[in-house]
């Protein structure tokens, strides 16, 4: 071993030794200043951040200012995954972030290709330096410069705006770099292979001067790569390195020998004077034209939340002294009356003063069929009005509409983590020192133990390892994938607050379903219509829907409305009485009728032998009977139930055919429950479960092993939908219920629950698939880059060939991500309901179980009769009553 070769050897382990200090080594941080009671720092952002480091106090408001002195797609936003926060950072502009640390610890942030990182440390208040891991319970927003956070379409339009017209210019600018570079750049290419690959002799020795190289690939190195080497040495500068540092490494390298090899070459041997000029021109060309293929691919990728945007209308027509005014939509207040004309989209959310007409809120709520809105109806602003007039009210406008909530709901769960992503940045985070360390060594190996010429072999694969190096590949895996599922999930009508929710909801292996406005509508409705004496059945449904005109009980509403279906012509009701307890009497068309219960007509010597078989059956089918007698004789028996959704049989299929059990959790008693899960298809029931203890359920479901999902819409299910692996809330149900969920179904329907599950297994499957192109394409390139198979077959990567594959890598994730926009929920399959009797459990902490055919009023219910609150003999839901 020769002097040269030692002194390459130590040179080499130091290098090594000093990368750890550079990348790893202790950070100066600054801490935010306070002024006014807010904490205040300035972040420059320019090929990363400075500082990197930020120290703030626990529960002082937080405003960051980050200064971007520069363009380009890497830092146009910044990311606070742990905080579920972001915001677009305009070029060469400031941008204020808002936050609030309620905790302590430490909270990574980011550009958003994950490339670039910055810490922020929380300190508890007047405690110097101490870090968790906790993120602060919710973070306060961000400020109106940042377009960002939740304040409303108008602002995030602003931004979406700016962030397209940034894309627009540097795509732009690409174009123009990269023409410029394949032009210059070919006919040096063009000599060089058909040269000496070809040996061709007609080759014009003009292009192969090494002068006339040198001056065709200058304006390549300098003009073409300038977007690469300004990065690439920006964010060396702050000891930190990416994708255009190792580039940047690499080009200057070959570009600098060939430099000294076509200026002085007498200061090489005569075998080490080969220039590597074309393989600079083709690499930064290469490059330049994969970025501008990626950034029109990304473009992709942030579509959803574009098109949520396009959604609001732009002005309104507001109804001012008596007089309609059109105002820009920001004007409208609380309580504006507004005038919405037919195919006109609704501004705000509302509720509808007068007009009728069918609106299209497809966009918001994923239902596809316009509804018909009336006096006392809510619309929701986005919606298309159809061919009707409506005046409507202003309940809700700015960042509390709807569409505004989704807008942020969808921007929080983009700027959040995935627990999958752990493995990219924990891998991220040693990458490119590990590549510059690899490349290192390989120079090192190869000119001490290569062929000759040494010297040039060692360059050349040191070069090859720096190019075809990928991190980005690995940065976008995860992200990309989250962006385009959670937008396609909010097109869909499901909000996902957090990529942790949409990376649990494919694991899910237990749905459980609250029955009460979930598997069914939630409120009672007319079912059944049975007379039994001489009287029409129509005829006795206008007679009991007049008496109970007066009563303000909802089944008397459902009687009602159940009547108004059926195009009934309503009567007059005089001499109405209400008996506590029993019912209502009244006087309708001179005949006196009585609608309650059986102790009602038998208070009035009516006997009901003959209603009783008839209400003993809809008793059993989870139906609730109405017993009506007219003139003193018996004249009918009508029903009212909660009915199950139309489409909530079919839903539960598509949840059993994607491997998920279903159960059914409900404070009805056995038969009552059984009736509705053998209606709805659930094979198992959990009855007789108190409010309070739904949560405890869940939490005795998960104690099995199982990973649960909980299907809720009320105030009484919040805590189970907080004990559940993942909640998921019915749009339709109470503020409280879908602030406690991970994810909301805004039309209110179970098939949002499978449509939920489907798109979270897509989107893992499309992650997995990124990470996998990722570290596979690294773990193989970067060993081959080296020259591993060289020993073996004499193969080596050339330069040319690294710089297109790392390229293509970017691409094949940036594509596979983009792959996900084209998912199509899977039309709701052909509802199965199972022959099979349900298995019902008895809720409350008790083990006991029923057996499937003792729940349908037929035969014994073997359950533990000393426990409280456990089901008896023949339970049956009682007859109730309006009155």
């Amino acid at each position: 071993m020769s002097v040269a070769d030692i002194g390459v050897l130590l040179a080499a382990a130091a290098a090594i030794g000093g990368l750890r200090w550079f990348f790893f080594g202790p950070r100066r941080a600054r801490s935010a200043q306070l002024d006014g009671g807010v904490q205040r720092v300035v972040v420059t952002v320019k090929g990363g951040y400075r500082p990197d480091v930020i120290t703030a106090r626990q529960g002082v408001p937080l405003e960051i200012v980050f200064d971007r002195q520069e363009s380009g797609d890497c830092t146009s936003r910044v990311v606070f995954p742990d905080l579920a926060a972001s915001a677009a950072l305009p070029a060469f502009g400031r941008t204020t972030v808002r936050l609030g640390p309620a905790r302590t610890g430490s909270f990574g942030f980011a550009c958003g290709m994950n490339m670039i990182h910055g810490t922020l440390v929380v300190e508890p208040s007047g405690v110097p330096a101490a870090t968790g891991h906790e993120p602060p319970a919710r973070q306060a927003g961000t400020a109106p410069e940042a377009g960002d956070g939740g304040l409303g379409p108008a602002s995030g339009t602003a931004a979406a705006d700016a962030e397209a017209a940034e894309r627009r210019a540097e795509i732009t600018d690409l174009t123009r770099r990269a023409a410029v570079g394949a032009v210059l750049t070919l006919p040096v290419l063009f000599a060089v292979m058909a040269s000496e690959v070809f040996e061709a002799g007609w080759v014009p020795g003009v292009l192969l001067n090494h002068w006339v190289q040198l001056a065709l690939i200058t304006p390549v190195m300098l003009y073409t790569g300038w977007p690469v080497h300004r990065t690439g040495w920006l964010t060396l500068s702050h000891r930190s390195a990416d994708m255009n540092s190792l580039i940047t490494l690499g080009t200057v390298a070959a570009y600098g020998y060939s430099v000294v090899v076509t200026v002085v070459p007498g200061l090489l041997p005569a075998t080490a004077r080969e220039v590597y000029f074309e393989t600079t021109g083709v690499i930064l060309t290469l490059i330049l034209l994969g970025r501008l293929i990626e950034t029109r691919a990304k473009a992709g990728t942030g579509q959803a939340i574009r098109e949520l945007l396009g959604l609001r209308a732009r002005t309104a027509r507001v109804v001012r002294g008596g007089a309609e005014t059109e105002v820009p939509v920001e004007d409208v207040v609380v309580g504006d009356e507004v005038v919405i004309r037919p195919g006109e989209k609704v501004p705000v959310d509302a509720v509808v003063l007068s007009g009728s007409s069918a609106v299209d809120e497809s966009m918001v709520t994923g239902e596809p069929m316009p509804a018909v809105k009336r006096a006392g109806d809510t619309v929701v602003g986005a919606a298309i009005n159809g061919t009707g007039s409506l005046r409507v009210r202003a309940d809700k406008v700015g960042a509390d509409t709807m569409l505004a909530q989704i807008i942020t709901m969808v921007q929080q769960a983009q700027a959040s983590k995935a627990p999958i992503q752990r493995l990219a940045d924990a891998v991220s985070g040693f990458f490119v020192p590990a590549v510059i360390a690899a490349a290192i060594a390989t120079f090192a190996v190869w000119f001490t133990a290569g062929p000759a010429p040494a010297l040039t072999l060692a360059l050349v694969s040191a070069i090859a390892v720096l190019i075809i190096a990928c991190p980005c590949a690995l940065g976008l895996a995860t992200p990309l994938s989250i962006m385009v599922g959670t937008g396609k999930g909010a097109r869909a009508g499901i909000l996902i607050r957090s990529a942790e929710a949409l990376e649990t909801a494919c694991k899910l292996d237990t749905i459980v379903l609250d029955k009460t406005g979930t598997i069914t509508a939630g409120k009672p409705a007319l079912t059944d219509v049975h007379a039994t004496g001489n009287i029409a059945e129509d005829d006795l449904l206008v007679l009991v829907a007049a008496a109970e005109a007066d009563s303000e009980h909802p089944l008397a509403a459902a009687i009602a409305a159940g009547a108004r279906a059926r195009g009934l012509a309503a009567a007059a009701a005089t001499a109405f009485d209400s008996v506590t307890g029993k019912g209502v009497q009244a006087i309708v068309n001179g005949h006196e009728v009585l609608v309650g219960n059986a102790a009602l007509l038998a208070g009035a010597g009516i006997a009901t032998a003959a209603l009783d078989p008839i209400a003993a059956e809809l008793s059993a089918e989870a139906k609730t009977p109405v017993l009506a007698a007219v003139d003193g004789t018996p004249a009918g028996v009508l029903a009212i139930a909660d009915l199950v959704k139309d489409d909530s049989a079919a839903a539960i299929t598509a949840l059993h055919r994607l491997g998920a059990e279903v159960v059914m959790l409900t404070g009805d008693n056995a038969t009552t429950a059984a009736a509705i899960a053998r209606r709805g298809g659930v094979r198992r029931v959990v009855a007789e479960v108190l409010p309070e203890h739904k949560a405890g359920e869940i939490q005795r479901l998960q104690a099995e092993g199982r990973t649960v999902g909980m299907v809720g819409d009320g105030i009484n299910d919040a805590p189970a939908l907080a004990a559940a692996d993942v909640g998921l809330a019915i749009g339709t149900g109470t503020d409280v219920a879908i602030e406690a969920a991970d994810i909301t179904l805004i039309s209110g329907s179970l098939a949002g629950v499978a449509t939920a599950i489907a798109l979270s297994k897509a989107t893992m499957r499309n992650i997995r698939q990124n990470l996998f192109f990722a570290l596979a394409y690294n773990g193989i390139g970067i060993p081959v880059a080296a020259g591993v198979l060289y020993p073996f077959f004499g193969i080596r990567l050339s330069p040319i060939i690294a710089a297109a594959a790392m390229s293509l890598s970017s691409l094949s994730v940036v594509g596979n991500a983009n792959r996900l926009r084209r998912y199509r929920p899977a039309p709701l399959p052909e509802a199965h309901v199972p022959s099979i009797e349900p298995d019902v459990w008895a809720g409350g902490g008790h083990d006991a179980v029923a057996s499937a055919q003792d729940v349908g009023g037929h035969g014994h219910l073997a359950l533990d009769t000393a426990a409280p609150g456990n089901l008896t003999e023949g339970q049956a839901p009682p007859a109730r009553h309006p009155g």
